[in-house]
């Protein structure tokens, strides 16, 4: 199963609801794999957004069936502390907090928990207590952001 192939399929019904495609998953299993979508819109998704999306999905998964076996598909919003998959991604959180993974060693270090300074030309950047490191998108195996509790504080508490 291709991931450019699922993304050709998927992104048009997504999008043609009013939605962003985040990102799709699939993780083969031997009985019954899964197929994650993560889906996004500005004034966030509810769980009737999934159901429409997935409802809409199945159809044409059904019909083109790109995975050819069994599979779960799961269709739910990115979350607070959404994998970032693209340059985009992470463009759009620049200044906030994030969890990466690493494929190899950059520095000695495989994992950083660090604030997301600038995206430019395949690169991150992020500073981590005053120290910056420039890492290839390339060598991110997976890149989480990090919620900031604070920002979600209702507005009496301030008052």
């Amino acid at each position: 199963m291709e991931q450019t192939r699922l993304t050709e399929l998927i992104e048009p019904v997504v999008e043609g609801l009013g939605y962003e495609l985040w990102g799709c998953e699939y993780v083969p299993r031997r009985r019954q794999s899964l197929l994650r979508i993560y889906i996004d819109r500005r004034d966030g998704i509810t769980l009737d957004d999934c159901g429409r999306v997935s409802h809409q999905l199945s159809g044409v998964l059904n019909v083109e069936d790109p995975i050819g076996g069994a599979y779960i598909l799961e269709v739910s919003s990115p979350g607070l502390d959404r994998l970032l998959l693209k340059a985009e991604h992470f463009q759009r959180y620049c200044g906030h907090r994030v969890r990466v993974r690493l494929k190899w060693l950059i520095d000695g270090r495989r994992q950083f928990d660090a604030r997301l300074h600038d995206v430019e030309g395949g690169r991150v950047r992020v500073v981590e207590q005053e120290k910056a490191y420039v890492i290839p998108l390339a060598a991110i195996d997976r890149a989480r952001l990090v919620p900031d509790t604070g920002m979600y504080q209702t507005k009496a508490r301030h008052e």
